[in-house]
């Protein structure tokens, strides 16, 4: 999709796996790895949120290879990693409002996977082992910005997995000096984000509303804010997470683009964009939210060279070109 490369070391000798990789954020990792030239770069979904559209493009590259099996299986895990060098581990549930309508299984995927993800990798002798973590980890703290080492109580089902995540993480580096890096995710958007179904995401759901000229749902006041974060920006920390030097442990960082954004303004953009005045129709606020999001991005700078190139008005015309061409316009 861009022309930006992230990484100096040669990848030709490499092979990856991508969990989690028909996913959103998991397909754009995907897409980088085969466009520079990975060894290998295996998939593995059971496509509960993935989609075959998202690595259609992908099925000829015979540097490509798709595993269609489920994190919660252990087996399906030692499968997945043998032979693998480095693992990028996307492959969750998410939404906070499907782990309030829906604990267990949320608990299962998100730490019972996890776990397995973790033991596979630890047993296979990956050379590094990067995984998503989440900002929903800062709970109820009331600082602004959101730095790493201040955390509150968890709002959600959702977030105490995530934070269980780094805890699991950080045992493993310790007990068995297997060392991980967890990327806290702000509020990622881009292209191949779904904006259909129960658990849409904000801007994929404010952008298909403008789109079809239809007014957008807000909960709350819209004063609500979040440290948006385009996908690429995401890509470019799991790649430069992976083959950072240096880890001695496990390490959680903020990845965001540093910059608050309010759901009134975020939508009042989308509709400025589009040449649009759309009213919005609030509602009741959403239980387990948080109020407002801002990260702290130093340590990922300092540890791994993060800087993202993309702020959110860039990231929001890509996101509604794609929209425009892939979901609306195809009636997908």
């Amino acid at each position: 999709m861009f022309e930006i490369r992230y990484h100096t070391a040669e990848i030709s000798k490499s092979s990856f796996l991508v969990t989690g990789g028909a996913g959103f954020i998991g397909s754009n990792i995907v897409e980088y790895l085969l466009k520079y030239g990975a060894k290998e770069v295996r998939v593995l979904d059971n496509f509960s949120t993935g989609s075959l559209d998202n690595i259609e493009s992908f099925k000829n590259n015979p540097s490509f290879n798709l595993i269609e099996g489920d994190i919660r299986d252990i087996q399906t895990c030692h499968n997945a990693v043998k032979g693998v060098d480095y693992v990028t581990h996307q492959a969750a549930l998410g939404s906070v409002p499907r782990s309030i309508n829906d604990p267990l299984t949320t608990n299962d995927v998100n730490i019972n996977g996890f776990l397995n993800m973790l033991i596979a990798s630890r047993d296979a002798d990956v050379k590094r082992f990067i995984y998503a973590a989440s900002s929903s980890t800062y709970g109820d703290h009331p600082d602004l910005p959101k730095v790493e080492d201040k955390i509150g109580n968890p709002l959600s089902p959702y977030a105490v997995t995530k934070y269980v995540n780094e805890l699991y993480a950080s045992v493993f580096s310790k007990t068995y000096n297997f060392h991980t890096i967890g990327l806290r995710y702000f509020n990622v958007f881009g292209p191949r984000q779904n904006p259909r179904g129960p658990y849409a995401a904000v801007i994929p759901l404010f952008v298909e509303c403008a789109l079809h000229g239809q007014p957008a749902y807000i909960n709350g006041d819209g004063e609500t804010s979040r440290d948006f974060t385009f996908v690429e920006n995401a890509v470019q920390a799991n790649i430069k997470a992976l083959f950072t030097d240096g880890i001695n442990n496990s390490e959680a960082v903020n990845i965001a683009y540093g910059q608050r954004t309010t759901l009134n303004e975020l939508w009042h953009m989308i509709n400025e964009m589009l040449g649009l005045a759309i009213k919005i129709e609030y509602r009741e606020e959403r239980k387990g939210d948080v109020r407002h999001s801002l990260a702290n991005i130093s340590k990922a700078q300092n540890l791994i060279g993060y800087k993202p190139e993309f702020t959110v008005l860039d990231g929001l015309n890509v996101t509604i070109e794609w929209y425009k061409q892939n979901l609306v316009l195809s009636n997908k």
